[in-house]
């Protein structure tokens, strides 16, 4: 199989404290289903390395850097935002988290692996290039697309996040790089609450109600997604691969089923083989009721690995 399955132990060891919705549990989970659903031993696995500083440059100010290192705690927990809840070893977790998605390019660009799946936390999308958000400290997809560009020379990169919660970070890093295709769904108005009425053309924000449902989620990638990329023609898709729009995930109102996501991957890979060699790089964002987020992630693998 060419599906590369990047993760560290280190992506365990990120605590939010009791009751928080991202926990570990999360990953626990997906490996739990993967290895049910007799997928797990057929991935091609590597562990994450840490991310660089000169990588992680690419997306976030020196500043910002700096600050997050600071605020990590020597004992117990710390928030980095209100929502951000970080501990001892989270800095640790989140430099492979964001090295994750960066191995996922040289695997791709460098030995022939078709695609990966990066099974990693804390998530990404929500981070700017100086503001932590939403349970991110790194912008993991941001980070890859840029090395991608950067290692590579790759000119059209394209980041697609079907999470139910607008990437506002992947678009305040790039919203001055056209070099970046943003496509994203998500419920509106919902948190971040950023304002899409602003976004150029180079950011493509499909807003769904809180009753959407597959009829609609599909309509949104089919009218504002598919146009724009075949236009772009991306030579490289990452996606931010969140599944907390599912029916059974209460973060939402948003009811999506695992058949949506498989649909949705087979919609990205026909992109990418179309323009890009069928080079794609997915990340986990969301996903907080752990066994629809498994069987999520199962559909949307079996799609990665060609056996949908």
């Amino acid at each position: 199989m060419r599906t590369a399955y990047i993760t560290h132990p280190d992506c365990l060891n990120h605590d939010t404290g009791v009751g928080h919705p991202e926990n570990a549990s999360r990953l626990q989970a997906i490996d739990d289903r993967l290895m049910a659903a007799q997928l797990y031993d057929f991935l091609r696995h590597y562990d994450a390395p840490e991310v660089t500083r000169e990588q992680l440059l690419r997306c976030h100010d020196e500043a910002y850097l700096n600050q997050v290192e600071k605020l990590m705690p020597e004992s117990g927990h710390a928030h980095l935002d209100p929502d951000t809840v970080v501990s001892p070893q989270s800095l640790q977790a989140a430099k492979r988290a964001a090295g994750a998605v960066i191995k996922g390019v040289d695997l791709i660009m460098q030995e022939g692996l078709k695609n990966a799946f990066c099974a990693v936390r804390p998530p990404g999308h929500h981070a700017e290039r100086m503001k932590t958000m939403g349970f991110c400290v790194y912008g993991n997809a941001s980070v890859g697309a840029a090395h991608a560009m950067a290692e590579y020379g790759l000119e059209r990169v394209a980041i697609l996040d079907f999470d139910v919660h607008h990437g506002n970070g992947s678009e305040d890093i790039f919203r001055d790089d056209r070099r970046v295709i943003v496509c994203s769904t998500f419920q509106h108005p919902f948190y971040p609450y950023t304002a899409i009425e602003e976004s150029p053309d180079h950011i493509i924000c499909a807003p769904l109600e809180a009753t959407a449902k597959s009829a609609e989620f599909k309509a949104a990638v089919t009218d504002h997604w598919l146009p724009a990329l075949n236009h772009f023609e991306p030579q490289m898709i990452f996606v931010s691969a969140g599944f907390d729009a599912h029916v059974e995930d209460d973060m939402s109102g948003v009811s999506l089923t695992e058949a949506d996501y498989r649909w949705v991957t087979e919609q990205i890979l026909q992109i990418a083989d179309q323009y890009a060699e069928g080079r794609v790089v997915s990340v986990l964002e969301g996903g907080y009721e752990p066994h629809a987020l498994a069987r999520s992630v199962e559909a949307h693998i079996r799609v990665l690995m060609d056996l949908h």
